[in-house]
Order: structure tokens, then C-alpha cells, then sequence
């Protein structure tokens, strides 16, 4: 038996950090939300109790690195569950960009698992799971978009924002998101009005989601890598409404309302950057069924 799960990215639309905790994580408070750029994932009862990851993308680990890897293993063991399983992953999300992918392709291994092995587990309870494999799992669980706290496993649901477009642009280098944590100073850092991200989504309003974005630590990965503030200046001037950088980056975001305004930055980008994508923002949850 098999079966497919699409595994979306996500973008941070408000990202904050409040203080470092005594575990050595950070406090923060995100609202994420998800958009129409996903893997797809697909899952396979195979002879034996081995996990074997299938990939054609070099950038993906194919061991216990893998953050479905460690989904599965970890839904083997708590529920003693005997059987081998082949999970491919078609990328099309890039690799440690800022868009939660590596977590999106564990939370839906979850969810798929769950239906294969017929465990029975609530979308709640999988996300509790998800949660010991990474602080985006709990939230690529529900997707949709949600008001995400503590080290990102505490989930409060929101309504679906206002639709448009989102234009996405990676250059070609990785960032460390451990080492933007590393430099961040809390002390002189611009917070993002979490609730007005909020207040704007739950009416719905387009023009106040783009005045509140925010993200904390876009001005520290911007400092360490002139490429990202030039694909973020580059946006602004062929005519995103606004522009915020995803996560620890590199990946900067664009939303656009109207179609036309999102050809000229997408065909604008295009021009210089290899990882263009327009989408759309999703919003909606991930049924369990």
C-alpha cells in the first residue's frame, strides 16, 4: 500500500523573539501561514522494519538527519509498530531557505503514517509529536495559519489572511539558522506589532498585513549576506506591496495583490536570481482525512 501527502512551506509573516530560555532555546511569537509551494511526499510499506529515504535532490539526507526519517522512526517506536517503510521525497521547496520545508516534509510523513498505519492519532496529538523533532513541525502539522509560541510548538489557530500573491526569491546560499540566533542582540532589535499582525489578518485587511510585517531577525542576516538585501531592495522597486525575509532566510517574500504588478517583480527577479516562485498564500488547514 501507498500513499501521497503534500508537505507546503510556510512563510513567517510576523516574526518575534522575546527572550532566551533556560533550555538554551528562544521565546518567540510568529504568525506563519502556509503557501502553494509544497513537496510532495510519498509513502510505501516495504519488506522489513528499515526506514529508506528516496531523494533526487542532492541537498537531502537519506539517513537520521532527515527530518522525516526521524518522523517515522519516532511513530515506530512510541507505537511499536513492525513494519519497513520507503518514503520519497519530491522537492520543490529549496533547502534551508527559510520555508520550514525539511519540517513540512516530517509533519506530513505524520500525517501520512497515520492514515497508513492506521494509528488513529488526532491532528493535535501528531503535533504533539511533531514537536519533539523541531520547533515548525507542531505548526506544519495544521498548517494553515496560526499564532505560533514558545520555541514554536504552541499553536493558536487564525483565520485565513486576505488572498494574494507571494513571490519568492532564494539566492543560492545557505544560512545557518543557529548562527543568526547566535548574533542577535536583544537588546536593540525593532519588535514586530504581533497583535496589530493579528487584528489585520482576522479583518481580513491586505494593507495592513503589509504595514505590519516584521521579523526580528531579517536585519542580522541581512547584515551577514549583502545578496539577501539585494533581492529585498530589488522587490521593493519592481513593486511588491511589501517584502519581508522568511525565518533565518536567505528566502525574502513578496506579497501583490494584483496579477499584473506580480509579473513585472517575478519577471524582474527572474533576471538575476535562479530560485523564483510565485504562489499563492494557502491559509487553510490540512485536513486529517
Amino acid at each position: 500500500m501507498k500513499l501521497m501527502e503534500k508537505a507546503p512551506a510556510k512563510i513567517n509573516l510576523a516574526l518575534d523573539v522575546l527572550y532566551k530560555r533556560p533550555d538554551d532555546y528562544h521565546e518567540v511569537e510568529m504568525v506563519m501561514t502556509t503557501v502553494d509551494l509544497a513537496d510532495r511526499i510519498e509513502l510505501a510499506e516495504i519488506a522489513g522494519k528499515d526506514i529508506k529515504i528516496i531523494s533526487h535532490n542532492r541537498y537531502v539526507p537519506d539517513d537520521s538527519r532527515n527530518l522525516a526519517y526521524q518522523a517515522a522512526n519516532l511513530l515506530k517506536q512510541r507505537y511499536n509498530i513492525p513494519n519497513g517503510v520507503a518514503i520519497t521525497i519530491e522537492k520543490n521547496i529549496p533547502v534551508a531557505a527559510g520555508l520550514a520545508g525539511g519540517s513540512s516534509d516530517a509533519a506530513a510523513t505524520l500525517r501520512g503514517l497515520n492514515k497508513l498505519w492506521k494509528l488513529g492519532l488526532s491532528l493535535d496529538e501528531l503535533a504533539v509529536l511533531g514537536a519533539e523533532i523541531g520547533s515548525d513541525v507542531s505548526f506544519c502539522v495544521y498548517g494553515g495559519t496560526a499564532l505560533a509560541k514558545g520555541r514554536g510548538e504552541i499553536i493558536t489557530h487564525l483565520p485565513t489572511p486576505p488572498s494574494c500573491w507571494v513571490v519568492l526569491a532564494k539566492p543560492t546560499i545557505g544560512v545557518s539558522t543557529a548562527d543568526v540566533y547566535k548574533r542577535l542582540d536583544l537588546q536593540n532589535v525593532q519588535h514586530p506589532n504581533v497583535p496589530k499582525m493579528i487584528e489585520a489578518i482576522k479583518d481580513h485587511d491586505f494593507k495592513s498585513v503589509c504595514s505590519h510585517l516584521g521579523n526580528v531577525l531579517e536585519n542580522v542576516t541581512l547584515s551577514l549576506y549583502p545578496e539577501v538585501h539585494h533581492i529585498k531592495e530589488q522587490m521593493k522597486k519592481f513593486g511588491a506591496d511589501a517584502v519581508l525575509m522568511s525565518g533565518s532566510g536567505p528566502t525574502v517574500f513578496g506579497l501583490i495583490e494584483h496579477d499584473s504588478r506580480m509579473n513585472r517583480v517575478y519577471n524582474g527577479l527572474r533576471g538575476f536570481c535562479e530560485h523564483v516562485y510565485a504562489v499563492r498564500l494557502l491559509g487553510e488547514r490540512n485536513p486529517l482525512e
